[in-house]
């Protein structure tokens, strides 16, 4: 045993030189050449920003964009037509902001005229605006290319203040987004220039610590966007704004990371479209008609806050009905009457409010009531009808798989014994976790504190049965009643139970 150890040890020290050799630090790379933009006119001439870029694009990866603070604050520059698209890899910087905390503004509004959303048409004639497809007359253009990093800037008054389409390893931060009226305030998009989507083109680029500001729709995850990271933003709309629709729109985008947002005043704070396995984590929605709307499948919702909504959670129908997983979510103080549906949002006569709503009509739905934005085709005949009871047909179902609610039995015991017994119902033989909640208001129905979650597994007759010791000290000892939620192994989560009151 002794010689065979001396043998290995023989042998590693023959190896590990080459291994020191194979993870031995990459070599430093050339500092990148510096053009200084001290010059805000709009024009060819060097030291302007269009000079920079066009500059830049002729060697990609060996310049940083550097705009220096010109005069005295506010510093803009104010292009007469759009500027050149940015092949990266290249940095755009605006300098003051590190110096200053103060941002150069790049404002379109010298080209991009005409009366609010009407001055941004869409791809089909007769539509404009927010929620309708479109790239037209973008700020700063990132197309077919990868490596650009954008901070310290404005970008306002566009009709797309940043158009990533087909572009990759990208990091957008530390700007300002601001009164972009058209598709988005940053639009990252797949789209081939038909409309269709394109796989593996327009992904990890890294949104983060930006703050948007009354833009139409704040970003943009679509058509094939996909392993994208937005985080730490501000999305925030006022009365100011036109056309107030989502914080984040994702259509057909998956796999995409969205954590540590906040999302103040919109139709929906975060919409996802028919995007798949997008994990939605840690996030702030306040004042929306809706926070998360959600379609498509297994979409994870974990950990977020959502209070002062209108709906907190709306699952809408689809033609196929998918599971999407909600838990650990601290939801309250929603149910408000906020009548803001902009290509999104509750506004539908008797519709109900809370929580966690399914059901909710979207805007390809005949029952939806608001903006499917402007110029779009409002036909009812051509809108899908949501099924009113099993086996209809010609009729979208229940989301979700129709997963049921639990029921909520009795608690039994006193004191620092308490147990929670229940019941739910799914397929024979299925695990299920159940997650416990609690909630202050006497006739609290919502979400507003995780109290525990406990597995349990259907018998032969699809039944589950399931008990929970209930915390007594801290938070927990202010509760007055109980909701719980129920997800399937396929990670479909059912609405939340009826409440069951402790006093």
């Amino acid at each position: 045993m002794r010689c065979r150890l001396s043998v290995v040890f023989l042998s590693l020290l023959g190896v590990l030189p080459s291994l020191a050799l194979a993870y031995q630090a990459e070599p430093p790379r050339e500092a990148l050449q510096v053009l200084r933009v001290d010059r805000y006119a709009d024009d060819a001439n060097a030291g302007t920003l269009r000079w920079a870029i066009t500059t830049a694009n002729q060697a990609p990866g060996r310049y940083r964009i550097e705009i220096a603070a010109v005069g005295d604050a506010p510093y803009v520059i104010r292009p007469a037509t759009p500027l050149p698209e940015i092949l990266g890899p290249v940095q755009i910087i605006g300098a003051p902001w590190a110096s200053e905390g103060r941002y150069v503004a790049i404002d379109g509004s010298a080209y991009v005229t005409g009366s609010g959303t009407d001055a941004c048409p869409g791809a089909e004639p007769g539509q404009s605006g927010t929620n309708v497809r479109t790239t037209t007359l973008p700020g700063l253009v990132l197309r077919d290319t990868r490596g650009v990093e954008l901070a310290g800037l404005e970008v306002r008054n566009f009709c797309i203040g940043v158009l990533l389409n087909r572009a990759s390893h990208s990091d957008i931060h530390d700007n300002r987004i601001v009164a972009n009226k058209g598709g988005a305030g940053i639009m990252l998009t797949g789209d081939d220039g038909s409309g269709q989507s394109t796989a593996t083109t327009t992904v990890h680029n890294r949104i983060v610590r930006n703050t948007f500001l009354d833009n139409g729709d704040g970003l943009e995850l679509t058509r094939g966007a996909a392993w994208n990271l937005v985080a730490d933003n501000l999305f925030q709309s006022t009365p100011a704004n036109p056309e107030p629709s989502q914080g984040i729109e994702i259509l057909w985008g998956n796999d995409n990371t969205v954590v540590r947002n906040r999302f103040i005043d919109y139709s929906d704070g975060l919409q996802i479209n028919w995007g798949n396995r997008n994990y939605i984590a840690a996030n702030t929605f306040t004042g929306n008609s809706i926070g998360v709307s959600v379609t498509g499948s297994d979409n994870v919702v974990d950990g977020n806050t959502l209070t002062g909504n209108g709906i907190g959670i709306a699952v809408r129908p689809q033609p196929v009905s998918a599971p999407n997983r909600f838990s650990g979510n601290q939801i309250y103080a929603n149910g408000l009457p906020i009548a803001r549906c902009e290509a999104g949002g509750a506004c539908a006569k008797g519709q109900p409010r809370g929580a966690i709503v399914f059901g909710v009509p979207g805007l390809e739905h005949a029952r939806f009531v608001g903006s499917r934005g402007r110029g779009v085709e409002n036909d009812p005949a051509k809108r899908a009808r949501i099924c009113s009871s099993a086996g209809e047909a010609d009729c979208q179902p229940a989301p979700n798989l129709g997963q049921a609610a639990p029921v909520l039995q009795a608690v039994q015991g006193t004191g620092n014994a308490r147990v929670l017994q229940g019941v739910f119902q799914g397929p024979p033989g299925q695990r299920y976790q159940v997650e416990v909640f609690g909630n202050r208001a006497l006739h609290g129905r919502e979400a507003e504190r995780l109290l525990g979650s406990v597995e349990a597994v259907t018998d032969a007759q699809g039944r589950g049965h399931f008990t929970l010791a209930l915390p007594t000290t801290g938070e927990a000892a202010e509760v007055a009643t109980l909701t719980a939620t129920a997800t399937s192994a396929q990670g479909a989560t059912s609405p939340l139970s009826a409440p069951l009151s402790l006093r």
